[in-house]
């Protein structure tokens, strides 16, 4: 399941709730095709059972201006890993292939 995220005090919430399981947060845009590309399969990482303790969160940049500016986005789609609250990783693209790569490092050092 991915949890919509519509401004600042709805992420440092769902942050604070997470306590220490993996965080991931998706920063894209409606109007953002490799954001569009990306999504369903975005959809399914949140959805398997060995992602079941972690968070999947979802920033649309222009609903949420004030979650993007504070996390610095440049560019979308961009993924942030989050745990105990702190960014621990970060990347820009609409690779499938890093995306889970990268989840799979942070799952595997929970």
């Amino acid at each position: 399941m991915i949890v919509v995220i519509e401004d600042q005090d709805a992420f440092d919430q769902a942050l604070a709730d997470a306590g220490d399981k993996l965080v991931v947060v998706e920063f894209s845009a409606s109007w953002c095709g490799p954001c569009n590309t990306i999504a369903p399969f975005f959809e399914e990482l949140s959805e398997r059972e060995e992602n079941q303790n972690i968070v999947f969160l979802k920033v649309d940049v222009d609903d949420a201006q004030d979650v993007a500016n504070f996390c610095d986005i440049k560019c979308m789609p961009t993924f942030h890993f989050y745990k105990n609250g702190k960014k621990m990783d970060n990347f820009s693209g609409s690779s499938s292939e890093k995306l889970e790569q990268l989840l799979k490092e942070h799952r595997c050092s929970e």
